[in-house]
């Protein structure tokens, strides 16, 4: 039986499968990758963030499946949504629909107030992040974001983590355009303006969105969780020339 492909992409944290533990059973209808974005590896050190990089991973991703078949829907988290969107402009053909959660599409709202007072605060960490620790970074970061103290990186995994956090470029530095013409869901936790001024921008723009609790991480919810299934399966039907 022909699966559709449904291509996950990570943020900033847990990355693979990890990353999207309410959404493993959807394996059982769709043909499911959970994708590793360029420098995270469970191993390797880890590496510079690239756009670029992340959106070559992505569209390989949805090549030929050795079916005869191309294509799928990509479901992304905070920083993955920007590659996500940049596949979208690159090869929308490719790309059946987008699923952006929590979206860190910076540069599309740069000018507007919660963006450009994030963009202030966050800045002047990036402009020196060379020049710090990776954990100086890291806990500087958390204190700016979210208003509280982290502890003190102690496994290897931890620290390694840390390294990624300030190896990661600056989100509003991305190149990125509206998708023309791709059916999109952002999904946002209605926790804080920045996001939701992002989405309430892609909404403007023709996406639908849904809110569902859990902050930062709203897929993890029951109800976010059946957002995404839901409006899948909605393209999904909506598309059947593509399923074939």
């Amino acid at each position: 039986m022909f699966k559709q492909r449904v291509v996950f992409v990570h943020g900033a944290g847990t990355f693979g499968a990890a990353a999207w533990p309410r959404q493993h059973g959807m394996a059982l209808s769709y043909d499911a990758l959970f994708l590793r974005r360029h420098g995270f590896d469970a191993v390797a050190e880890p590496l510079e963030s690239s756009f670029v990089e992340d959106t070559a991973i992505i569209l390989r991703s949805l090549a030929d499946d050795g079916r005869g078949a191309a294509g799928g829907h990509v479901v992304a988290h905070a920083q993955g949504a920007i590659a996500a969107m940049m596949a979208a402009v690159e090869r929308p053909d490719l790309v059946f629909s987008l699923t952006l959660v929590e979206p860190a599409c910076l540069s599309l709202t740069a000018e507007l107030p919660a963006t450009a007072a994030h963009i202030s605060l966050m800045q002047p960490l990036f402009d020196v992040r060379h020049q710090l620790g990776d954990e100086d970074f890291q806990r500087e970061f958390v204190r700016r974001v979210f208003a509280t103290d982290l502890q003190q990186p102690a496994t290897v995994e931890e620290k390694r983590s840390a390294r990624r956090l300030r190896l990661q470029a600056p989100s509003w530095e991305a190149p990125l355009h509206i998708v023309p013409g791709v059916p999109t869901l952002v999904l946002t936790g209605g926790w804080e303006p920045l996001y939701e001024e992002i989405a309430g921008y892609l909404r403007e723009t023709g996406a639908l969105h849904r809110v569902a609790a859990g902050g930062h991480r709203p897929h993890d919810s029951r109800d976010g969780d059946r957002a995404i299934r839901q409006f899948i399966s909605q393209v999904s039907r909506s598309q059947p020339a593509r399923a074939s």
